[in-house]
């Protein structure tokens, strides 16, 4: 007698799932060989439904997303491997639902501005990956003909800073440097980001020095209280820095343009203006600015120190007012811009939330609580996700399950490159599955939940959250789950080398 063989599947089935942007009942077949999705079944099959043996698991109530796509996170290895690493990071961005993290091209030491930083980027991430990874490219000046090799390499697209980044081997760029950018990416399959911050001209005549940033001449205030750090960059720079990002659009008209961590709600009327006028333009903003507010951040506490600044309240429900607009919003996608440091560059103060961290050195610009000495970076990789919800809940926003799927797993894939295999419920694209309880409630920090990466330091540590992630799926294969984190497991996550391709 014969039997039929069966290929390998696993069935994930819920009451709830985000399926083509809207939340129903839901049976998902994951081809173990493959790692993609078979089938898609519009109800809650039961097991009956497939071969004996097949492994099943029905999550319901909780909902089904698909895995998360963090398009902004600072990994940092190799060079500052200290600072944060593949294996912790894409730990945390796991613990979180998240599946596919895009790893920046600064704080790493070489950068990834050269096909020689992507190799040792790329070496230095294999066989560390709970999850799947992308790299970005990086713009600085003298390096226009590193990029069109950088895309045949596979780099999901390019950053530049108007500003200084922070790190020497990270310059800035010049409204010059853009415009041989634009013109070599012109026709390439790539987007092309900005840190779009610049300092103001005085007059007409400054030109280009206004690239470079210097340290506020007089600040107006301490300086461990936060609104001295916010007066020092106000939203002026973001809006001129736009500006100027947005005058040299015409020409590469076909180049996709994106601004990162968008903060400043005065931004928002150009953006639309210019997407109403054709220029490819989007913007991300991040989980820090639509949950934190600087009239709540204590003096000293630099956990919250990042750039640009988390501004006030009223700026937050814009943000938010933006985000949930009926119709076409400039801000897509929503990142976490995981830029870690070691305990001590945060200068944090023993004040701060009973904070053990060693004692920094006592120069004068070291002293503890210094915002303007201390590192810029929030951690919150795998955390944005009941960060929304939380918001959801405790501001009654009326945010829904699909609306976290588009912009945290959909429109980040597309972003990237990536929205044929990631950021969908959908037969081809990958087996990536989170699996959310939007009713859990817990803090963050406690016992260590929630805070995978490198170094505890985090300005969400203590806060209480609502929904959790229970399990995480990559390709079909489970990498995370709840209570017993990665137990029994190793990592399998692809690096995403394979070039994009022009829509």
């Amino acid at each position: 007698m014969s039997t039929v063989e069966h290929p390998p599947i696993t069935v994930l089935a819920s009451s709830r799932a985000v399926v083509s942007g809207k939340l129903t009942a839901a049976t998902v077949v994951i081809s173990l060989s493959t790692g993609r999705i078979a089938s898609v079944f519009p109800s809650l099959l039961p097991p009956s439904s497939f071969p004996a043996e097949t492994p099943y698991v029905d999550y319901s109530p909780d909902v089904l997303l698909p895995g998360l796509v963090d398009a902004h996170v600072h990994l940092n290895e190799p060079g500052r491997t200290e600072w944060e690493g593949f294996w912790t990071g894409t730990q945390a961005a796991a613990s979180g639902g998240v599946t596919t993290v895009i790893d920046m091209p600064l704080n790493a030491i070489p950068p990834t501005t050269t096909v020689h930083g992507l190799r040792e980027k790329v070496k230095a991430a294999e066989g560390q990956c709970w999850v799947d990874v992308g790299f970005y490219g990086g713009i600085i000046p003298g390096n226009v003909q590193e990029l069109k090799p950088l895309i045949q390499k596979g780099v999901r697209g390019f950053k530049g800073f108007l500003i200084d980044s922070g790190v020497e081997e990270f310059p800035a760029v010049s409204s010059t440097d853009i415009a041989e950018v634009m013109a070599e990416l012109a026709d390439e399959p790539t987007t092309l980001m900005f840190h779009a911050e610049m300092i103001p001209p005085i007059t007409d005549s400054v030109g280009d020095n206004v690239q470079w940033s210097l340290p506020p001449l007089a600040p107006i205030g301490p300086l461990n209280e936060y609104k001295t750090f916010l007066a020092s960059r106000p939203t002026s720079f973001e809006t001129y820095a736009i500006s100027e990002i947005l005058s040299l659009a015409h020409l590469a008209p076909n180049l996709p343009l994106h601004i990162v961590h968008l903060s400043a709600i005065e931004a928002i009327p150009l953006l639309r203006e210019a997407r109403e006028a054709g220029v490819k333009v989007t913007a991300e903003t991040c989980f820090h600015y639509l949950t934190l507010a600087s009239e709540k951040i204590q003096n000293g506490d630099t956990r919250h120190k990042c750039c640009p600044p988390i501004r006030t309240q009223s700026n937050q429900d814009g943000l938010w007012g933006e985000l949930l607009w009926e119709h076409d919003s400039v801000i897509k996608t929503i990142v976490s811009d995981h830029s870690p440091c070691t305990p001590e560059l945060k200068l944090l103060p023993p004040s701060i939330a009973g904070n053990q961290l060693p004692t920094p050195p006592s120069e004068d610009d070291k002293e503890p609580g210094n915002f303007f000495s201390a590192w810029g970076g929030v951690s919150s990789v795998g955390l944005g996700l009941p960060l929304l919800w939380t918001s959801a809940y405790q501001d009654n926003r009326k945010i829904t399950p699909e609306d976290i799927a588009r912009w945290c797993c959909a429109n980040t894939a597309l972003q990237v490159g990536l929205e044929k295999s990631k950021g969908q419920l959908a037969v081809g694209f990958d087996g990536d599955v989170c699996v959310f309880d939007d009713e859990a409630e817990w803090v963050i920090g406690e016992g260590g939940e929630g805070m995978f990466w490198r170094n505890k330091v985090s300005a969400y540590a203590g806060k209480k959250a609502k929904g959790c992630v229970k399990e995480t799926w990559v390709r079909g294969r489970k990498v995370y789950e709840r209570g017993r984190g990665f137990v029994g497991r190793m990592p399998e996550g692809k690096l995403l080398l394979e070039p994009r391709v022009k829509v």
